[in-house]
Formats: structure tokens, C-alpha cells, sequence
């Protein structure tokens, strides 16, 4: 058995059509976008080509885009420079506690700053109530921020309905859509959003680049100070082969979205009923149906979650517990607990996410390896027959 790559939510590898769009942009076409020359100009106009295109796909405004280095700091921007832009009218926040870290440190640091920030609770399947953030709105709330889907668990949110709810009480509305965008349809407007996280990693781009979608007319304060790049609402020399291998991610993600949804929904469904066919004490994690089209996320009694990724890993399939961004805590991923999993009776949590290069065989060669190793791991567990510790 090749190696099986199934950690597509973690990051995606560069597409290579995109690799080939990079290239030039790394040697022939060098300027600095912000020079007036004729190098500068060339590169600028590879820059602004590339938002015009990510701005279609988003059903935005070019100057509604403004390149950051990822979703990270696009989520910081929004959040910290929402804060701090209208901090005379209000100091609240309503988030969920199943926001991505991005979301919640910044979270916390503005607490330690003055905000109050109310993280509102989801169900067993990782949905927020539409009501409940009705409820939080106070008239001291200056911004809502709920993600479009979750990274872990893959349940998408009812943003339209929450956005509809913001934009009647005026308040402005951030979603974090670095799972979904380029791989379900929708546009700013669809959403109700005044504010848009993407990271261009997600979607077959390369690392280090991403955007924050502000709509006309919000109130932001920059984050980065320095030069006047991006309008002056982002300082800093732009990343232009990055920025146009973004571009064409996009523009590959929005002409394959229809057929790549169906597909991997299809591989993702066969792979859910394979494994709850052939393994007992399973639990699936998120909405049944309102989940990410390549999204599996289980909890399987008596095993340890880091025990089945190295072993999975050693038969060369790769895997995760959860974010990438969090994978060297020993705490429990907040999102579980969130759902209310606990660790009685112990259980460890598997991530399988599906991506372009995943084939039938794929899934076939998961339904045949995982239930060995859960199989092993129980056999070295107390409860499923192993020796009880001293």
C-alpha cells in the first residue's frame, strides 16, 4: 500500500497548475507592486488580476479584498480591528466555543483588554442556535463571529440566518470560512457577512497567504502599520506569487466545486458506513448531514487518539486528532468537549479528511487497515481485555 494522504483539512498540496501559474512571479516578473516603474506595474497587475478573480468567486468588490498571510491573522484583523475601530460604541463580543483557536485567543486577549466576549454553547452536533445568538446581542455588542464550518467536526453553521439577525440588530458579522471557501457555494452576500476569513492553503494554493473580505463601509482598524498597502488597511511588501497562486486556486476550486462536492460526499458517506459496519463503540462527530463534503470525524471507545494516527501513520496513512494548529496540546480538544465528550469512557477522536487525490482505494484501504488497529489498540486496553494497570 502507496501512502494515503487523509489530512486535507490540515492543508492541501499545491496544485500544479497553480505552481505553474507561481512561477514566473518568482524570477522574470520580480517588482515590487508598489514601485511606479514598469517592473512594479507588471507585478501589480498580477495582483489586482488576481482579486478581481477571488473577488468573482466571492461575489465581492475587488476593494472589498485585502491580501493578509493567512486565515490567522485574517482573523485577527477582523476581530481585533473590528474591537478596537468601535470601541466607543460598545465592548461585547458573541462568538461559540467552537470557534478555531484564531478566533479564540484573540478572544482572550481582548478580554484581558476590556471586551466582554460571550462564547455561546452548540449541540451534540456542533450547531449553534440562531436564537441564542439573538439573545447574546446586547446594545454594547459590536461584532458577531461564528465560523462557517468547523474544522474539526466539519458541521456548517447557519450563517445566512445569524447573518440576517446581525445585520437587524447593526451589528457587524465576521465568519471564519477558511474550510469552506472553494469547496462549497456560496457568496458574501448569500452569507450576510460584513467580514470574510480564507486562507489559500485550504483550497490546493500555497502557505503563507490568505484574505480578509471587509464590505464597504465597515469600520477596521489596520493591524499591520508601516506602508500603505492594501489601501493602508494591511502594510507590507505583497507576496505576489503568492497572491496569484491564490487567484488560480480560486479560479480552479469555483469551476471543479459541483463535481468535487458530489464526489467526495459520495467517498465520505461510503467511508462513514464501511467503518460503523465494521466497528463497534463508534460515534460520529458533527451534523449528520450539514457536515463538509470530505469531513469524517469519530470517536472510538477504549483507543487513544494519538495511538491510532502513529499507527495509522506507520501504514503510511496519514490522518490527525483534529486542528493542526492545536496537535501538540495534551488538552482535549475543545470542540469535543464542547459537544459534550468526555473522556469516560475513554475514547479517542480520529479526523479523516478527503481531498482531490482521493480515490476509491483509497477508502477501501482505510476500511480494511483501521479496524486492525483499533483492534490492537483495544487488545493493550483494560476495558477490551488487556491487563488493568497497577
Amino acid at each position: 500500500m502507496g501512502q494515503i494522504y487523509l489530512d486535507y483539512a490540515s492543508t492541501t498540496p499545491t496544485d500544479s497548475r497553480v505552481v505553474e501559474a507561481m512561477l514566473p512571479y518568482f524570477g522574470d516578473i520580480f517588482g515590487n507592486p508598489a514601485s511606479i516603474h514598469a517592473f512594479g506595474q507588471e507585478a501589480l497587475a498580477a495582483v489586482e488580476g488576481a482579486r478581481a478573480g477571488i473577488a468573482s468567486v466571492l461575489g465581492a468588490d475587488p476593494a472589498e479584498i485585502v491580501f493578509t498571510s493567512g486565515g490567522t491573522e485574517s482573523d485577527n484583523f477582523a476581530l481585533k480591528g473590528v474591537a478596537y475601530a468601535n470601541r466607543a460604541r460598545g465592548n461585547h463580543i458573541v462568538t461559540t466555543a467552537i470557534e478555531h483557536h484564531a478566533v479564540l485567543e484573540t478572544c482572550r486577549v481582548l478580554e484581558c483588554e476590556g471586551f466582554a466576549v460571550t462564547y455561546l454553547p452548540v449541540d451534540r452536533e456542533g450547531m449553534v442556535d440562531p436564537a441564542a445568538v439573538a439573545a447574546a446581542i446586547t446594545d454594547r455588542t459590536v461584532l458577531v463571529s461564528v465560523m462557517h464550518a468547523n474544522n474539526e467536526i466539519g458541521t456548517i453553521q447557519p450563517i445566512a440566518e445569524i447573518g440576517r439577525i446581525a445585520r437587524q440588530r447593526e451589528v457587524l458579522f465576521h465568519t471564519d470560512a477558511v474550510q469552506t471557501f472553494g469547496h462549497l457555494p456560496f457568496t458574501v452576500g448569500e452569507l450576510g457577512c460584513d467580514l470574510l476569513s480564507v486562507s489559500a492553503h485550504k483550497l490546493y494554493g500555497p502557505k503563507g497567504v490568505g484574505l480578509l473580505y471587509i464590505r464597504k463601509g465597515t469600520r477596521i482598524c489596520p493591524q499591520m502599520n508601516g506602508g500603505e498597502q492594501e489601501k493602508g488597511r494591511r502594510s507590507s511588501t505583497l507576496n505576489v506569487p503568492g497572491i496569484v497562486g491564490f487567484g488560480k486556486a480560486a479560479e480552479l476550486a469555483a469551476a471543479e466545486l459541483g463535481a468535487e462536492a458530489a464526489r467526495l460526499t459520495a467517498l465520505r458517506d461510503r467511508l462513514i458506513g464501511g467503518l460503523f459496519a465494521r466497528l463497534a463503540g463508534v460515534r460520529l462527530n458533527g451534523h449528520p448531514t450539514r457536515r463538509l463534503p470530505n469531513n469524517v470525524n469519530l470517536s472510538v471507545e477504549g483507543v487513544d487518539g494519538e495511538g491510532m494516527v502513529l499507527s495509522l501513520d506507520m501504514l503510511g496513512i496519514a490522518a490527525a486528532t483534529g486542528s493542526a494548529c492545536s496537535s501538540s496540546s495534551v488538552e482535549p480538544s475543545h470542540v469535543l468537549a464542547a459537544i459534550g465528550l468526555g473522556q469516560d469512557p475513554p475514547q479517542g477522536s480520529l479526523r479523516l479528511s478527503l481531498g482531490r487525490q482521493t480515490t476509491e482505494a483509497d477508502i477501501d484501504a482505510v476500511l480494511e487497515t483501521l479496524p486492525e488497529v483499533v483492534g490492537r489498540l483495544r487488545a493493550l486496553a483494560p476495558r477490551y481485555g488487556g491487563e488493568e494497570a497497577c
